[in-house]
Parts: structure tokens; C-alpha cells; sequence
């Protein structure tokens, strides 16, 4: 009897070969093992395999076919990496994730349905979808009023969108001194001049709110109250409470970036103890895929027109097939599932994180999808940051995430979302083994 591995390993060879291309379908099992003269049983194993390797995926009804994109492992201790392992860009996935989401689109792809859902759609989506968007929303006890959700493509747009329409050009607009780096692209091609705000464990310090505004007033101010990125720090219900006293107070609106907040679903957001002074920004890009996202903006009654003309204006409404597939989606828990899964996901993640990283200085959440890493001395981020790469590995300097600061932080942040849990596991070996070492041992060429 022929092992299974080894029937999976030359299919694996005809892959790589290009012999099976992305898109063929198998055959069936009980085909495959006639053709390879091996029982059913093994035929089983052999596709369970593939699947394992990410070489194939199963879709109930189908069949089986070849991926896409295969996932390669990579020689980590090699100074030419052929594949690179990216820790920059952070967009979670769980096996069944490519499963769950096809099953919901099933019913968009009828030729009646899909006439529909192929017509254009404004920012205000339709009474239906925004009430769906409100549920989807939801978390800590808060539900935002359906009549104030607007949509985008995605949450960039969203958030570019909201800055245009309440932040002039020329204008001031407060941010915390480690920020989304899109918002320092965004500003800039604003025309906007971003004001670096003091942050302490617990996250954005509301006073430093107040002594910025007392000097030139701020029109508004961006801020990332749960799962900050890259921190991960999420702000206690006290701070949280004192940070709307000073929305309140000073009378200036806040862009509450909700993205990663889906990892804490647990803790309201901002907008719930100020919703007239808070524009609540999510998407779908974290929580569900990258590849047919959608953003959201919960905008306070006066000023949802302008944002919603800032949409149109740039072009960043959403598109209704995007618009449909989520509501359908969130209809039929597809998404509840996972943001459970991908929650799950996280502590795993962080446990290998800890396996290789536990003796260094790093910050993070048991629930985050990534950690802020403060390297030892002698070691620059930048300097870091070209000796990870010669060994194939991308992650994230402090100074694109830094505001205003004379003094950028010797740190990296490491994204521990992208690559399959044995690529993450050596990568952070990897990276462990080179900060363990000196910047002068790194040949530069």
C-alpha cells in the first residue's frame, strides 16, 4: 500500500510543476483512487493532506481544486529568501474562512439577483442594509442608530472621507504620537497638519487634548480607543469616560478608528458615551477579507450630510455587491463565526509570539493580531528593519506609525497574522536570533 504522503507529495510536484494549475478541479476521491490504485480511505487522507498543506480547497457541492495562491514555506536562515514572509501587512485568516464566505454568496449569483445587485448604490446603502450594519456594529451594549450609517469601499475611504469633511484644509488635527500610518498619507494630502498627543498605558491622555487645543484650536482628533495600532492597548472605561468629558467640553469631534475592535467586542466604543461629538469608522477588511471589504462611518446628525458628499465627491461610495454579500453575511451569522474563529486564532498566535519573543521587551494584547517590539541595544529600527529583510522577513519600523517626534522609538511592530503558523513560528526564530546578535555582525553590501 502506497502511503498517503507520498501519493500527496506527487500531486504536490504537479502542482509546482504547473502540470495542475490554479482553478483544476480534482476528480472525485473514489476516481483519484482507481487512478493512483489506492482504496478510498487513502484517497481521503491524501486530499485532507493538500488541503493541510494550502495547496487545494474543498467547496461542498463541487469538488475539490487547486488554490490560487499556495502558501510556501521559505528557508528561513538563508540571506536570499526566495519567498518573503510579510509581517507588515496584517490581515487575519482561519481555514474555514474561504468556505464560509462562499456559501454566502450562492444566493447573490442568481441571474434575478444579481441584476440587482449589480446597480450602483449611494453612501446611504438602503433602510435594510444599514439596520443589518447597525447589528453588525453592535458591541459592549452599544448599537449605533441605523439612520446614521453611511458606507463606503473601504475603511481607508471611510476614514479619508471623515477627515475631508471635518477637518479643513490647513487646519489642525490631533492624533495620538503613534498613529495608523494612512492617516499621516491622508493629512498630508489634505493639507492638514497633524498634532502629536501624549499617550501613557492606558492610551491617549485626555489633557494633552486640552493643552493642544488651548495653544491653536484642533478641529477634530483621531483615535484608536480599543486595540490601538500598534499597541494594542485598549482604554479603561475611566479614561474612556474622561476622554468624552473633553469632547464635550472643548466641543470638538472625534474620528473613533474602530477597525481592530472587533478582537474586543466586548468594551463599548467611544461613540457610546459621546455620539454627537464621534464619528465611529469600521470595515470589513479585518474581521472578514481584504478582497471584498466595505466601510462604515456612524456620523452625528450634523455633520453625516458632509460626509456623506465627501463620499460621493471622492468617489468612495461602496459597491452594492460588496454591500449585499455583507448583509447577507451578518444575516446568517457567517460573520459572528469568524470573529469568533479569528479570536480564537489570536491566542494561539501570541502564545508562539511569547515562545520566541518572551525574553525581549514587547507590548501587546492576548487578543491582538500583532506586538510592538522595543529591540535592545545597540539595534535602530532601521537597521533592524535591513537585516530582517536580508533574511526574507518584513516588519514594520516605529517611524511609520510615529507623529511629530524628535526621538523616533528603537521598535518594530510585528504583524502575526499573515503566514501559516510554522512560517510565523520560524520567522519570530529568525528574527529573535538576529536581535539576540549585533547590528555590526549584518554584512552590508
Amino acid at each position: 500500500m502506497r502511503d498517503y504522503r507520498r501519493v500527496a507529495d506527487d500531486v504536490a510536484a504537479e502542482i509546482r510543476a504547473g502540470r495542475l494549475r490554479p482553478g483544476d478541479r480534482l476528480p472525485p476521491q473514489r476516481i483519484f483512487a482507481r487512478e493512483h490504485g489506492i482504496a478510498n480511505s487513502t484517497a481521503i487522507r491524501v486530499y485532507q493532506e493538500l488541503a493541510l498543506r494550502g495547496l487545494t480547497v474543498g467547496e461542498v457541492g463541487r469538488g475539490t481544486f487547486v488554490c490560487a495562491a499556495p502558501r510556501l514555506a521559505i528557508p528561513m536562515h538563508s540571506e536570499t529568501a526566495g519567498n518573503r514572509v510579510d509581517l507588515e501587512l496584517n490581515y487575519p485568516t482561519v481555514p474555514e474562512q474561504t468556505r464560509l464566505l462562499a456559501s454566502g454568496l450562492g444566493g447573490l449569483l442568481r441571474a434575478d439577483v444579481l441584476e440587482s445587485v449589480l446597480q450602483p448604490v449611494g453612501a446611504t446603502g438602503t433602510s435594510a442594509t444599514r439596520s443589518v450594519a447597525a447589528d453588525l456594529l453592535s458591541r459592549g451594549g452599544w448599537r449605533p442608530d441605523p439612520s446614521r450609517v453611511l458606507f463606503s469601499g473601504n475603511g481607508r475611504q471611510a476614514i479619508s472621507a471623515v477627515i475631508a469633511a471635518v477637518v479643513p484644509r490647513g487646519a489642525r488635527l490631533g492624533v495620538e504620537e503613534l498613529t495608523y500610518p494612512a492617516v499621516k498619507a491622508i493629512a498630508t494630502r489634505l493639507g492638514i497638519t497633524l498634532v502629536p498627543l501624549a499617550m501613557d498605558q492606558a492610551g491617549l491622555i485626555p489633557e494633552a487634548i486640552e493643552e493642544a487645543h488651548s495653544g491653536s484650536p484642533l478641529h477634530a482628533i483621531y483615535v484608536q480607543p480599543t486595540m490601538h495600532n500598534p499597541l494594542s492597548l485598549s482604554m479603561p472605561q475611566e479614561r474612556l469616560v474622561h476622554l468624552a468629558q473633553v469632547l464635550l467640553r472643548l466641543g470638538i469631534y472625534a474620528i473613533e478608528d474602530a477597525i481592530w475592535a472587533f478582537l474586543r467586542d466586548d468594551l463599548p466604543p467611544l461613540a457610546s458615551l459621546a455620539p454627537e461629538r464621534t464619528v465611529f469608522v469600521d470595515s470589513l477588511s479585518k474581521r472578514v477579507s481584504p478582497g471584498l471589504t466595505l466601510g462604515f462611518a456612524v456620523a452625528p446628525g450634523g455633520i453625516a450630510g458632509g460626509i456623506a458628499a465627501s463620499l460621493r465627491s471622492g468617489g468612495w461610495t461602496p459597491m452594492r455587491f460588496a454591500l449585499e454579500a455583507a448583509s447577507r453575511w451578518q444575516a446568517d451569522g457567517t460573520i459572528e463565526m469568524l470573529v469568533r474563529a479569528k479570536q480564537r486564532e489570536t491566542a494561539i498566535r501570541q502564545e508562539i509570539a511569547s515562545q520566541h519573543l518572551g525574553g525581549f521587551s514587547t507590548k501587546s494584547d492576548p487578543r491582538s493580531y500583532y506586538c510592538w517590539w522595543e529591540l535592545p541595544s545597540p539595534w535602530r529600527a532601521d537597521t533592524f528593519v535591513t537585516a530582517a529583510s536580508r533574511h526574507g522577513i518584513g516588519v514594520t519600523p516605529a517611524a511609520a506609525f510615529s507623529v511629530g517626534r524628535h526621538r523616533v522609538p528603537r521598535a518594530v511592530r510585528v504583524g502575526l497574522a499573515p503566514p501559516q503558523r510554522d512560517v510565523l513560528s520560524r520567522a519570530l526564530a529568525v528574527l529573535a536570533d538576529i536581535a539576540q546578535s549585533s547590528p555590526d555582525d549584518v554584512v552590508t553590501d
